[in-house]
């Protein structure tokens, strides 16, 4: 019996260490894979950019779409969990407008390659039917993220949304992506724009 519980736990140790082989390489290759975008990035290049081999990067990922994937998940679901301190460090509605409007532009500014490549791989995935359950996964926890902001606003507010979760997300990552773009571009008001724009735009989904 000892022996088998020695293995079972020999077993989950190389499984986690394999995983945190995982994740810090595909911490690592983040820079690289925002440079080069979805459609211009291997394996191999990839390993070229970087200090791992070529077969490290592959004894880890099968191909390019899952270290991706495993990148983008890997940080779209550590985001969605932050902006939930918002919602908990917010007492007014107009608190958390500003807050929410201030986290993001920060991450705009600060995580600029990984919101480049979420992008990219969501378009890739009208093509690509290996990245359609990734994507469509993190699409939803980014909806109900938005959502659990819109909702507490209204509930501070002591008003209801006035509309939908979809449509909530859906004005929210378009004033993203755009304003994403233009930074990108060299708009120096980007980030501005953001920040009143999105503090704007949650005040105006409420109902009243």
């Amino acid at each position: 019996m000892t022996q088998v519980v020695e293995q079972e736990t020999d077993r989950f140790d190389r499984v986690d260490k394999f995983e945190a082989r995982r994740g810090e390489l595909a911490d690592a290759t983040l820079a690289t894979l925002g440079e080069l975008g979805f459609a211009r990035t291997s394996l191999r290049e990839i390993a070229q950019k970087t200090a791992f081999s070529h077969g490290v990067l592959h004894y880890y990922f099968r191909d390019k779409i899952e270290l991706i994937t495993y990148c983008v998940r890997r940080y779209k679901e550590h985001c969605v969990t932050r902006y939930d301190e918002i919602l908990e460090e917010a007492a007014t509605g107009g608190e958390l407008s500003a807050l929410f409007a201030d986290a993001l532009v920060g991450t705009m500014l600060e995580d600029t390659a990984m919101h480049r490549l979420w992008y990219d791989m969501r378009s890739q995935a009208m093509f690509e039917e290996a990245l359609q359950p990734t994507v469509v996964d993190l699409d939803r926890q980014l909806e109900e993220m938005i959502w659990r902001v819109v909702s507490r606003h209204a509930e501070l507010c002591d008003t209801v949304p006035a509309v939908s979760s979809v449509t909530a997300y859906s004005v929210f990552d378009g004033l993203f992506e755009n304003s994403l773009l233009r930074h990108l571009a060299g708009d120096a008001g980007a980030a501005d724009r953001l920040r009143s724009e999105s503090g704007w735009l949650i005040s105006t989904l409420m109902k009243g």
